[in-house]
């Protein structure tokens, strides 16, 4: 049992009575479920009604299919009538050159849609994808909880987190299955396997006394102490 004054349990809209929202934003199809893979799983496994909304930017059309199918999959608890995929059709690797046209994308999203949580790429990732995303994600969308997730790759550009996510050990190795399941278009690459992503989950969950967790950042997060 991780240390109770060190654990906080956030009910989100559902101290209102109503049901959780969460926004998933990726530059590349796999990112989300990489990042939060765990977190979505436990999501929609523990929040009846929960709502999702799961944006990408980039995508060929043979990895547009994988990524559908890999919110299913991840999201199987989740009804039809609750999830909402936004594929955009941007051009993977010069998003730092299209800056305005992610800022309309992610700006017309926040027009519609204000969730309870989103998970979202950090503003110091590596990769130029990933980090024009993380940049204006705080501009786009000003009160809403925002964690940053992380993706292991070739950059060595790995966070030191915030905030744990401890995943139960069902849910941590289901994850690692379901991304080599979803995207078997990944298979050749030298990084991509069950040892990478369970490594990862492992180490952080000895970080925060657990044995599988995912690890975010946050770089704001208001705290209401209100008893109502």
């Amino acid at each position: 049992m991780p240390d109770g004054r060190r654990v906080l349990s956030l009910q989100f809209a559902e101290s209102a009575g109503l049901p959780l929202s969460v926004l998933a934003v990726g530059a590349h199809p796999d990112d989300i479920e990489i990042g939060a893979g765990g977190l979505l799983l436990t999501l929609a496994r523990n929040h009846p009604g929960l709502t999702v909304r799961y944006v990408l930017l980039t995508g060929s059309p043979e990895r547009k299919l994988e990524a559908r199918k890999a919110a299913h999959a991840f999201l199987t608890h989740v009804t039809d009538a609750n999830l909402m995929i936004d594929l955009y059709d941007l051009p993977e690797g010069r998003l730092p050159a299209r800056w305005e046209a992610v800022r309309d994308t992610l700006h017309s999203v926040a027009r519609d849609f204000s969730p309870d949580l989103i998970v979202a790429p950090s503003a110091g990732d590596a990769h130029q994808d990933h980090r024009v995303i993380g940049e204006i994600m705080p501009t786009a969308f000003r009160n809403n909880l925002i964690l940053n997730y992380e993706i292991p790759k070739w950059d060595g550009d790995m966070s030191r987190p915030t905030v744990y996510v401890p995943l139960p050990e069902d849910l941590a190795r289901r994850k690692a299955q379901l991304l080599d399941s979803c995207y078997p278009s990944q298979r050749v690459r030298d990084w991509w396997d069950a040892e990478l992503f369970l490594g990862l989950a492992r180490l952080r969950g000895a970080e925060c006394h657990s044995r599988y967790a995912e690890g975010f950042g946050c770089s704001k997060m208001t705290l209401d102490s209100s008893s109502s």
